[in-house]
């Protein structure tokens, strides 16, 4: 249903700037955007496609004062503009309700108040499930396993034997929380598992994106602090702890042992080898090889990671490798003129 400018800035908290009167009817990305539609620009490069867009209203940041068209300032446009996708656009997901009439649940289980369960799910003995969290189907939870209140769990997750996960926990299809560690003893020329007798901890708030995952501790537990956001395709070893309020992306691998501090950011395929330490507020750059600690608020990229601003020299200096090459070998072809010429004086 269109929505005035004026209804769009109340639901986002946002400042007008121009005519308040525009109709919109849609929402979309800056690029893609048409008459009619609303968009926004959080990223300071493409601020010069604010009056290049065909959508009829930007939500902006404050730094923006104005432009050819209709503006909406935010503090945050991207949060802002999502809340304004979400009323345009309104995801209606019908979950479970009850228990279906296919799910195995052990008579020792304790299943809380308003708690979904979908088609085929297993339950083993002594496990918790708080209330109203829901589990879709195909999900399978260990023996002993602890779910707190108001979780939602995706299909085909797997969730092995005595984890505890907090309140308020989102875990999408495919992930495997507390399966086996990777640890090994070479005997006699071949490999022999160590077990694996430790389990996973996850705290409240966490999400946890498809086919992740989290391998139990050793002995104790491996931990993912409290609002800590994980990707598709993470894998996190054995006794790994993290902190609160991280973010871990696409791809990236995290060795065993390695402890991870508060409001650290891992991006998409970053490797970390076991036994360190990554202070808080550090930031990983996509593809680092992260090969010794971190300090906190520290940025590394490369591989071997190494501080930001030195990677981005080496990085330069390799891009002039070719015309160094060349020049030297010019270089080279002059030295031998010169020796000639010498060798030939008799010098």
């Amino acid at each position: 249903m269109p929505k005035t400018l004026k209804e769009i800035a109340a639901l986002i908290d946002g400042e007008i700037v121009g005519d308040d009167s525009v109709i919109v009817a849609g929402a979309s990305g800056i690029k893609e955007a048409k008459d009619g539609d609303i968009t926004f620009v959080a990223n300071p490069r493409y601020v010069a496609l604010i009056n290049e867009t065909a959508a009829s209203v930007i939500i902006t940041s404050l730094e923006v004062t104005r432009a050819l068209k209709p503006i909406i300032r935010v503090k945050d446009p991207s949060f802002a503009f999502a809340k304004v996708v979400a009323s345009f656009y309104p995801v209606e997901v019908k979950h479970p309700k009850g228990v279906h009439s296919t799910a195995i649940i052990a008579k020792t289980a304790k299943v809380g108040q308003g708690v979904g369960i979908g088609p085929y799910v297993v339950i083993e003995d002594n496990a918790v499930i708080g209330d109203n969290t829901i589990i879709y189907s195909g999900c399978f939870i260990g023996s002993s396993t602890r779910i707190g209140s108001d979780c939602l769990i995706w299909a085909n997750v797997s969730i092995r034997e005595r984890v505890e996960i907090g309140n308020r926990v989102f875990i999408q299809s495919g992930a495997v929380i507390g399966s086996e560690g990777f640890g090994y003893a070479n005997i006699d020329g071949s490999y022999k598992l160590i077990p694996q007798v430790g389990t996973v901890l996850i705290e409240d708030d966490v999400e946890i994106g498809a086919n992740t995952t989290i391998d139990r501790a050793r002995f104790d537990k491996t931990i993912i602090g409290r609002g800590t956001k994980i990707d598709n395709l993470v894998q996190i070893a054995h006794n790994v702890v993290i902190g609160r309020n991280s973010i871990i992306v696409a791809q990236a691998g995290i060795s065993g042992s390695t402890h991870i501090g508060d409001n650290v950011t891992i991006a998409g395929q970053a490797g970390l080898v076991g036994h360190i330490d990554i202070g808080d507020g550090a930031v990983l750059a996509a593809q680092a090889g992260v090969m010794k600690s971190v300090a906190p608020k520290t940025m590394v990229s490369g591989y071997p990671a190494r501080p930001h601003h030195e990677a981005m020299r080496i990085y330069a200096a390799m891009g002039r490798l070719p015309d160094l090459v060349k020049a030297l070998n010019e270089l080279k072809k002059k030295m031998e003129i010169v020796e000639k010429a010498l060798s030939e004086r008799n010098f």
